[in-house]
């Protein structure tokens, strides 16, 4: 077997795990919070707000603090969603040594 025949295999293979990766990331859910888990908000694997939540108590405060919160939980969960990615894309590229490419992308 060729090298190039070994590489374009690994590609396919590569390929099939990619997209079993994307269907799993697709089904990922994260949770974000802020102001001690006053505000929590839920994305979805595509970075889609499926919910918020927000306690009694925060609907006291001013509406400045409400948005620095929701923002703030955001942010979080937007954090949480990408070390969830980085780390499913990492799983499904695991074992091929592509030179040059580094993982997560």
């Amino acid at each position: 077997m060729t090298d190039f025949t070994k590489i374009l295999d690994k590609a396919k293979e590569l390929e099939a795990k990619m997209k079993e990766s994307q269907e799993k990331i697709k089904n990922i859910k994260v949770e974000g919070s802020s102001g001690s888990n006053s505000v929590k908000i839920t994305l979805d694997g595509e970075g889609e707000m499926s919910k918020i939540e927000l306690s009694d108590n925060i609907l006291k405060e001013e509406k400045g603090i409400i948005e620095d919160l929701i923002l703030a939980a955001h942010n979080n969960a937007k954090s949480k969603l990408k070390s969830k990615t980085s780390e499913e894309i990492s799983k499904a590229a695991g074992g091929f040594n592509i030179p040059g490419f580094k993982w997560p992308l």
